[in-house]
């Protein structure tokens, strides 16, 4: 039980599969064929990819994990996920969660905003059918911490709500926009049902992060072959995001003075 609630594990967060990106979303993007390679990585090593669902169900009961588990997610839903992910994943038979910005996608709830082009409703059924978990990432993909209540609330239920009309099956799994959640956030996302969260946070997925707050790691554009052995098999992952959690550091006092201020205009108005 020790070893079940110490385990440290690799939840790769990938956004755009494509070729030819946008300028928006390229630096988050990878190519397919290195899509394919890092696929083949995960299988030559002998890891056992999980969705997201069924490792938070193992900690949450404290259930034994499989060998070696690593998780493979997408963020927002862009049309690559299906045209060349897909592919990949079945080759290997590997399971993925996707987490779907609802009104990004191409479809009657789409209110515009979308970087890039992105799956229609027709292709996330189509991705459920094989396999893929779906879980919620809000409706418009906002910065949930700066939202008011009541925008809060629409967003993570109008999301909820949608996912679960087109599919059929309730989402139980969700992704902070941007990686970005507070206290208050967590705790909405939990009232509104979803049994669990990932955050961003560079970093190995931990029990002892509890079911809302679960680290993932950055797949990118520049990750290569000997970065991404590193990501897969949790060696150096401080090391390798040494800069992106400066940055990090710096926007978050940014965004706690916003939020300050915020508060004290509201309160003079």
């Amino acid at each position: 039980m020790a070893e079940q609630a110490d385990a440290r594990v690799p939840v790769l967060m990938y956004h755009a599969v494509a070729a030819d990106p946008n300028d928006a979303t390229r630096a988050l993007s990878v190519t397919p064929e290195a899509f394919a390679e890092q696929l083949a990585a995960i299988a030559d090593r002998g890891l056992t990819p999980l969705g997201t669902a069924e490792l938070a169900a193992a900690w949450r009961s404290g259930r034994p994990l499989p060998r070696r588990p690593v998780l493979i997610t997408f963020d927002d839903g862009y049309e690559g996920v299906h045209r060349h992910a897909l592919p990949a994943l079945a080759k290997h038979g590997f399971p993925a969660t996707l987490f779907v910005s609802t009104g990004w996608l191409r479809g009657p709830y789409e209110t515009g905003g979308a970087p890039d082009t992105m799956l229609d409703w027709d292709q996330v059924r189509e991705l459920a059918a094989t396999g893929v978990e779906i879980g919620g990432h809000s409706h418009t993909h906002p910065q949930l911490d700066q939202l008011g209540e009541e925008r809060l609330r629409f967003e993570l239920i109008h999301c909820k709500e949608i996912v679960s009309d087109q599919l059929g099956t309730v989402p139980a799994s969700f992704a902070y926009p941007y990686g970005y959640s507070d206290r208050r956030v967590r705790r909405a996302v939990r009232e509104t049902g979803y049994a669990q969260a990932l955050a961003v946070g560079n970093g190995l997925a931990r029990r002892a992060q509890g079911p809302y707050a679960l680290r993932r790691v950055t797949v990118r554009r520049r990750t290569g072959p000997e970065e991404f052995a590193r990501l897969i098999e949790g060696r150096a992952i401080t090391r390798t995001f040494a800069g992106d959690r400066a940055l990090t550091k710096g926007y978050a006092v940014l965004r706690r003075t916003r939020q300050a201020r915020g508060r004290v205009l509201g309160a003079g108005a």
